[in-house]
């Protein structure tokens, strides 16, 4: 197969179709919601390729069929009708001052009038934009589509403002109702963005949309799998690890049991041919670490949270669940779906190596005062692991722990609480990049943390004195039986006891026994 152009940074269907830049044709969910609905939404993380796929259905619905050729689409759409588009996209724009919205969609609006030769006699975006919609069907005799790109981007990029942050929500709330005023003179409407407010706070006037975020038909619209990369890339993966890309950079979940990867991290790795966190790289979650910090949540209890339906919605400017903020931005993805008595609860946990690496990394340098870096930077753990050396990567964490001036731990209340030292210890391992599962099960109860590396299997169980009589994590090793679960494996398996000491900020006991 001969290769073809990578389309990094290309988000226009046109320019990928003529310039014979690989594509992974998505135009048969494109007409899958053309012929099924109205009104739709879709959420998905920066990134993810929600604009390309805007920018095909403008294509699409402008009838626009020579770039369509070979396509999925091309044999099941009516190329004799042509629809006015009117598409908003705020994805390049910076919303983090007051009245930039309103300057903004200003000027997208006046620029759909030059374009397409319709006025509006108002100056007030929302009215503006429904007489820009009535006009467009009085003048072409179709309906109109209308597609919004990074719809939530102005209430996103004020989070840190609050008060901003609910104006322009206030205002794109008001924006969005005319979509519904305007129903009889719209064929088709599609909203993207990161996250997905509530109907109340932001589509109180756009009730009758159609959420695709958790719809498993749709699931693949975004992003490639692994047959796509098999297909489509096939020219780009020699001298690559097949395996090395699937830890790496696969394993996002919406409901389908087909994982997807993130179509920036893939094209990258094609163009730089090494293993990196392109995608994670792209934009540091600052806001993020303050409020996971903030609300006190120990890295380990991360992977294998649990949500609902309406927890994973839960989001708006007053009330942002933990789960839903890093299930909406990409951090954490569904791993496991159970229904019961009629209601549907999602296990959460790190999609791959890539964000589970990088997003420890940063809580871990948020975690500790400069003094302790060096941990992360000269990657000692996996040498000692290689020899198991318990007795040195004690007196690792115990240097770590002691590393801490006095006070940082009175000045930062984050040190204070309990799951701070096994974040401090969870974080240290999964920013170097061991794949960790925290609470893993087994019949009996679950270890605190859990990974295999070099032939051998670790269990850790985390324990603080004073709370527990000292002693206590190698006693629930011993009472639970954790590892019986791996026994099968044949593989050594060490059972790691963990207790630390507030009165002395350090490790009070770091004991192993092999089971």
């Amino acid at each position: 197969m001969t290769k073809r152009k990578l389309p990094i940074g290309i988000q226009t269907f046109r320019e990928i179709r003529e310039e014979d830049c690989y594509y992974v044709d998505k135009t048969a969910y494109a007409h899958q919601l053309a012929a099924g609905g109205k009104h739709y939404f879709l959420s998905r993380p920066r990134r993810f390729g929600k604009s390309l796929f805007v920018d095909t259905l403008k294509e699409l619905f402008e009838g626009n069929e020579p770039l369509f050729q070979g396509l999925a689409v091309h044999d099941r759409w009516d190329w004799s009708v042509r629809h006015p588009v009117l598409r908003l996209d705020f994805s390049g724009r910076n919303f983090t001052e007051p009245g930039h919205l309103d300057t903004n969609l200003t000027a997208q609006l006046g620029a759909a009038e030059r374009r397409t030769g319709v006025g509006a006699p108002y100056s007030a975006g929302p009215e503006r934009f429904a007489r820009l919609i009535e006009a467009l069907h009085e003048r072409t005799g179709q309906r109109v589509v209308i597609l919004v790109d990074e719809y939530d981007k102005p209430v996103l990029d004020a989070l840190e403002t609050p008060e901003l942050a609910r104006a322009n929500r206030d205002y794109l709330r008001g924006l969005y109702s005319a979509i519904k005023f305007s129903d009889a003179h719209v064929k088709f409407t599609l909203l993207t963005g990161v996250s997905k407010f509530s109907k109340v706070s932001l589509f109180s006037g756009l009730n009758n949309l159609k959420d695709l975020t958790l719809d498993p038909r749709y699931a693949g619209v975004c992003g490639y799998t692994d047959d796509d990369l098999d297909t489509v890339f096939a020219p780009e993966l020699p001298g690559l690890d097949r395996q090395a890309i699937r830890d790496w950079y696969n394993g996002y979940s919406w409901r389908s049991e087909e994982k997807v990867y993130n179509p920036f991290d893939i094209l990258l790795l094609f163009r730089r041919r090494r293993f990196q966190a392109y995608w994670f790289e792209t934009g540091t979650p600052t806001f993020l670490i303050d409020t996971l910090l903030r609300r006190r949540i120990a890295s380990p209890d991360l992977d294998g949270m649990t949500g609902t339906d309406a927890l994973l919605s839960a989001f708006d400017v007053e009330e942002m669940t933990t789960e839903a903020l890093l299930f909406q931005t990409g951090y954490l993805t569904i791993q496991d779906v159970e229904e019961r008595d009629g209601r549907i609860r999602y296990r959460l946990g790190y999609p791959n190596r890539e964000v589970r690496q990088s997003l420890n990394e940063c809580l871990l340098y948020a975690l500790l005062p400069e003094a302790a870096r060096r941990l992360a930077e000269n990657d000692p753990l996996r040498e000692l692991l290689a020899v198991n050396d318990f007795a040195r990567i004690e007196a690792l964490f115990r240097a770590v722990f002691a590393s801490i001036p006095h006070q940082w731990h009175t000045n930062n209340d984050i040190a204070q609480y309990e799951g701070y030292y096994a974040s401090v210890f969870y974080s240290c391992f999964a920013a170097q990049g061991f794949d960790l599962a925290a609470e893993e099960s087994s019949a009996r109860g679950r270890a605190d943390m859990a990974f295999r590396f070099n032939g051998h299997v670790y269990l850790f169980e985390f324990k603080t004195v004073g709370k527990e009589p000292e002693g206590a994590a190698m006693a629930q090793f011993r009472e639970k039986g954790y590892a019986d679960k791996y026994r099968h494996l044949g593989e050594p398996i060490h059972l790691i006891g963990v207790e630390f000491s507030r009165e002395e900020r350090n490790l009070a006991a770091f004991a192993v026994e092999r089971a």
